[in-house]
């Protein structure tokens, strides 16, 4: 049966590399999880096993490594934006390169005496995806694993109900959930001005949080909305905002058995359980603009 070749790509994933940054007796501590991948003319690699045009992935793991020191770590954008600028310029066969990096936080421990001692942050893990083909770039940021809660300005009623269904209405309930989100910058080009990667950052995750906590919400769907229209609202460097939004469940517990009221409008006792749960999912968008982001965010 014949066959041909169809899309494919290779590099180094997970290079974990820590960037240490002295300022005096202060340090900055830069922290990435780099994943490099590269495609271009590669098709006798996969027919002949000829490597002519491969570019070692232990070659793309000692860029990551050597770029840390030579041009340090501005931001995780940025840091993408010139790995990724080298593979495609530097090597012929290689038309399209794809930089992932995952960034960790950490909090300076302040004492008087110490100005290089950190703490780990537990919020979230900062994400970004640059894609170069040597003309243009995609850029597409974000963050995981940032868990928010409303303890109450939150409702759910006035929903579809059939032979099967159990769930109560509910006029005052906990809103909270584990936010996925990836927003797409509008800057594609070496002509334009890249935008402050870090403010843009910080200011993304300000009005996303600031939408969730100010959000009276009939549902979990409009904070979404809400959430991403504040963010395309405010920053103008963004075209396209997804989220993946778990709806991290509490259920009041039934104390009747025990003579106990358990009411929310006295602060009441819950049950949180992690699964089942409901799963949010959304894109919203800049007027004329299209989705790029892809639907399934565990592919970004």
């Amino acid at each position: 049966m014949p066959t041909y070749l169809g899309q494919n790509q290779y590099g180094k994933a997970e290079n974990r590399v820590v960037k240490i940054t002295r300022d005096g007796a202060t340090h900055h501590i830069k922290d990435l999880n780099v994943s490099v991948s590269l495609s271009g003319d590669m098709d006798e690699v996969h027919y002949s096993g000829s490597n002519a045009n491969v570019l070692p992935t232990d070659t793309t793991k000692n860029t990551v490594y050597a770029f840390a020191k030579e041009h340090g770590i501005e931001s995780a954008e940025q840091f993408g934006i010139h790995l990724a600028r080298h593979f495609v310029t530097s090597q012929e066969p290689i038309h399209r390169a794809r930089i992932r990096v995952e960034q960790y936080g950490w909090e300076r421990i302040e004492t008087p005496a110490s100005k290089h001692s950190f703490v780990r942050q537990g919020q979230e893990t900062r994400l970004t995806q640059i894609t170069f083909d040597g003309s243009s770039w995609e850029v597409v940021s974000g963050l995981k694993d940032l868990v928010v809660m409303n303890s109450t300005d939150s409702e759910f009623w006035g929903y579809v109900k059939d032979k099967y269904t159990t769930l109560p209405e509910t006029y005052d309930r906990i809103l909270a959930t584990q936010v996925s989100a990836r927003w797409r910058f509008n800057w594609s080009d070496d002509e334009r001005a890249a935008p402050d990667w870090e403010e843009s950052y910080e200011q993304t995750k300000k009005h996303l949080l600031q939408a969730f906590a100010e959000t009276y919400s009939l549902s979990l769907q409009q904070t979404l909305y809400q959430m991403g229209a504040r963010i395309i609202d405010h920053r103008d460097e963004i075209d396209e905002v997804r989220f993946s939004l778990p709806n991290k469940h509490h259920f009041l517990v039934d104390l009747e058995p025990f003579g106990l009221k358990n009411d929310t409008a006295d602060g009441a006792v819950y049950l949180a359980a992690d699964r089942p749960y409901g799963l949010i999912e959304g894109t919203v968008l800049r007027d004329g603009c299209e989705a790029r982001i892809p639907v399934d965010l565990s592919t970004l």
